[in-house]
């Protein structure tokens, strides 16, 4: 049996979702959770529990997608697996959804696209039940701007002046190239949230683009600055980057 598991988490006590030597991370948490229901102890043995991505320290998430292979001998059903993982799991993690799918579905690579939204604050005072959850900027910002900019990155394009490298050695070389459908701006009040659906996002993609969109909306850069970055992302990237406390994982998309 394979079991997809919708997961909404709070980033702020994690570093990120992957499994990290030394560090509280998501993926741990959840595989944790998985051994000591089969039976397992967490540190030997473990049962993989595979993402559709990796989120960051301190990214949220409302809509992260994975999917396991209990272990063997475990003869629960999907219902009981959804209230056992819950019911050991820190309250910072939860299991929205928890159901039986074909062996050959894969949280990652069965992906077809992602929305995330990020979330600005833009007042004097940062209310403290919103702390962690929304970056918050006071002073100049014009939405208008912020409106103007918002279009360029909507469709086909190669984001590497709005990507960071992992690091990793197949780094160099690799597709930057990746499809935005829609990039919206909705405003309530002193929130603001900009809703990013794509086919997929780069490493730290969307932070370094609202980076961007703020300052553009500042009044730091013009809107043709960024216009340039996409059409000539060989140039030397400028690094901006918001704070991870906005940004969270709202929805990860499947073939039905």
């Amino acid at each position: 049996m394979r079991l997809k598991l919708t997961l909404a988490y709070d980033g702020r006590p994690f570093a990120g979702w992957q499994s990290q030597r030394g560090r509280a991370t998501v993926q741990d948490a959840v595989e944790a959770a998985v051994a000591t229901i089969g039976g397992g102890a967490a540190g030997s043995g473990v049962t993989r529990v595979h993402a559709s991505g990796r989120t960051d320290t301190g990214v949220h998430a409302l809509g992260q997608v994975a999917h396991f292979d209990p272990p063997a001998g475990t003869r629960l059903g999907e219902a009981e697996w959804h209230r056992a993982l819950n019911s050991v799991m820190p309250p910072t993690i939860r299991v929205m959804r928890c159901q039986q799918v074909g062996p050959d579905f894969h949280a990652r690579f069965d992906a077809i696209g992602k929305t995330y939204r990020y979330r600005l604050w833009h007042g004097e005072v940062l209310p403290p039940l919103e702390y962690g959850l929304a970056w918050h900027l006071h002073g100049c910002l014009s939405e208008s701007l912020l409106r103007q900019a918002t279009p360029l990155f909507v469709g086909r394009h190669d984001f590497t002046a709005f990507s960071a490298n992992r690091g990793e050695d197949n780094e160099e070389g690799k597709d930057k190239v990746r499809t935005i459908h829609r990039l919206d701006l909705d405003r309530s009040g002193e929130a603001m949230t900009l809703t990013f659906e794509g086919d997929g996002f780069l490493y730290k993609m969307v932070r370094m683009v609202v980076g961007a969109l703020v300052r553009v909306a500042r009044g730091h850069d013009p809107v043709e600055r960024l216009a340039d970055l996409l059409a000539r992302p060989a140039q030397k990237k400028p690094g901006w980057q918001a704070p991870a406390d906005g940004l969270t994982l709202f929805e990860v998309r499947y073939r039905e």
